[in-house]
């Protein structure tokens, strides 16, 4: 019974080509766009999770309340070192300036860590090394720069040794580089040019020496433990405001919450587009119930002739459905591929990781089967009501 259905929708579907064409072709763009929002909300949300550990601070950092004007110190660092749960802990420094070299000038963010930074902050060094306790001690003119500084100030990647100019406090200061690090895939950098600026490393005493800073404006803290973040972040605070006898003095900043929240907001904006993409797909539907409508009323004839041979209202109802349902459903399949095989070709021009939501997907299908369902049921039942009598004398 099914398979007759089938085919005899395909063969009133095929006598009007173009018609059935173009109303498929509505319902597979609607679900194209649908399938590639998704994608591109998907993609972004990756993205975003990636920049934002590949700029460092992925687990949580600690920091005096802004009520409190002082900057963080030794013994501070040593308490929370010394906290159960606590993995790692590395002062944080940060300051804008500027760096140039001989033939290059940009703003930069001077970033002053420890030599185990890299195992908290996300720090890749592609070439070169990172600094050692020497240059703490010393308090050396060393420094670590991103490929995007090497690249546009020597076309190459590969600075180590070259000379790079700071400003300090007003004064320019030679660094010698020794590092290149390389944050991430700099899909912010790419996107937002000079909005973000390059990323320059300095041994944290190196950076009070030049800034005159004493103290840290942050301490990074990697938990050995990542779902024990909340039960450490109470106890790191706890520990501070006994051994500084000052309730309330010291605040935690959870970074993977506030990716957890960007992420979650990302996924609303990708829903909303989803929905404004979805119109069109209730829009083509719309166009179902037209061309089933015209089509019932140039086979009135052809239904009088069905029902006069024994054809029942049950028969008819499902013939129009079927064929609202083979519309739908291949303009559903076509959008699929097609936004699909879109994602695909993006992600490989962008360089990053296929990414599809299989609830979108889903959601797209079933809402190609309801309205097709839906929008063909007015124009099969009125093909269904139709006595065989008043069929057959209709002429038009």
């Amino acid at each position: 019974m099914i398979l007759f259905l089938l085919s005899s929708a395909v063969r009133s579907l095929t006598r009007k080509k173009s018609r059935a064409a173009l109303t498929i072709l509505g319902v597979a763009i609607g679900v194209a766009s649908v399938t590639l929002v998704s994608s591109i909300g998907q993609y972004g949300s990756a993205a975003l999770s990636d920049e934002l550990e590949s700029l460092g601070l992925s687990g949580m950092t600690i920091s005096a309340a802004e009520s409190n004007d002082a900057l963080l110190s030794e013994e501070e660092l040593a308490v929370i070192q010394d906290c159960p749960g606590v993995q790692a802990a590395t002062p944080v420094l940060v300051t804008t300036t500027e760096v140039s070299s001989k033939r290059y000038h940009t703003n930069a963010l001077a970033w002053g860590i420890d030599t185990n930074a890299d195992d908290i902050i996300s720090l890749e060094i592609c070439y070169g090394r990172m600094f050692d306790r020497t240059d703490l001690r010393n308090q050396k003119n060393v420094c670590l720069v991103d490929e995007t500084f090497a690249q546009n100030a020597y076309a190459r990647s590969n600075i180590i040794g070259k000379s790079i100019t700071l400003l300090c406090n007003g004064v320019e200061q030679q660094f010698e580089v020794v590092g290149i690090a390389k944050t991430g895939s700099g899909l912010l950098q790419n996107m937002m040019g000079s909005y973000i600026p390059t990323f320059v490393y300095l041994p944290y005493t190196t950076f009070q020496k030049c800034t005159g800073r004493s103290g840290f404006d942050q301490i990074a803290v990697k938990a050995s433990d990542s779902g024990g973040l909340e039960s450490m972040e109470q106890t790191i605070l706890a520990r501070l405001e006994q051994e500084s006898d000052q309730p309330e003095a010291y605040t935690a900043n959870d970074i993977a919450k506030q990716r957890e929240s960007l992420n979650g907001m990302l996924d609303m904006i990708t829903l909303i587009l989803s929905a404004v993409g979805a119109v069109s797909l209730l829009v083509a539907s719309l166009s179902i119930m037209t061309v089933m409508l015209v089509s019932v009323s140039e086979r009135t004839r052809e239904i009088g002739v069905k029902k006069s041979l024994g054809a029942t209202r049950r028969n008819i109802l499902l013939e129009f459905l079927f064929e609202a349902l083979l519309l739908s459903l291949t303009g559903c399949l076509l959008g699929l591929a097609a936004g699909c095989l879109l994602s695909l070709g993006g992600s490989v021009l962008l360089n990053a990781s296929f990414q599809m939501r299989g609830d979108i997907l889903a959601l797209s299908l079933l809402f190609s089967v309801f309205s097709g369902v839906i929008f063909g049921v007015y124009p099969a039942y009125q093909a269904a009501k139709l006595h065989p009598v008043d069929a057959l004398r209709r002429t038009d």
